[in-house]
């Protein structure tokens, strides 16, 4: 019924820039917060940022100053800006959002993830 969707993931080399879009749909109310996470080879899945549904965002130590999250309320949509890309960034990113349904029930959804290799 809601689905997540990543895109613009690709290969970059160190110090390039990429930019992410997740776009939800399916029968949405409302959407509490998005947020970003990555899962490098070999290494857990771990936050990267979140973006409230007032606009208030929380990045990681690992990406602060070089990556921007940010939405399109009326597309339902939330974007990761990434700079200064390094080899470490390199990983599958997912999308999550915390989503209030049309039939009132609300969850977590993920996204099937994009990936991004950052070469040195």
């Amino acid at each position: 019924q809601v689905q997540l969707v990543e895109s613009g993931g690709g290969f970059v080399q160190a110090g390039g820039s990429l930019r992410l879009s997740c776009a939800a749909s399916g029968s949405i109310f409302s959407i509490n917060a998005r947020g970003w996470y990555r899962q490098a080879p070999g290494k857990q899945r771990e936050w990267v940022a979140t973006i409230t549904s007032g606009g208030s965002t929380n990045y990681a130590d690992s990406v602060k100053g070089r990556f921007t999250i940010s939405r399109d309320n009326a597309k339902n949509a939330v974007y990761l800006q990434m700079n200064s890309l390094k080899p470490e960034d390199t990983a599958v990113y997912y999308c999550n959002a915390r989503i209030e349904t049309m039939q009132e029930d609300t969850a977590d959804y993920w996204g099937k993830g994009t990936l991004v290799i950052v070469s040195s």
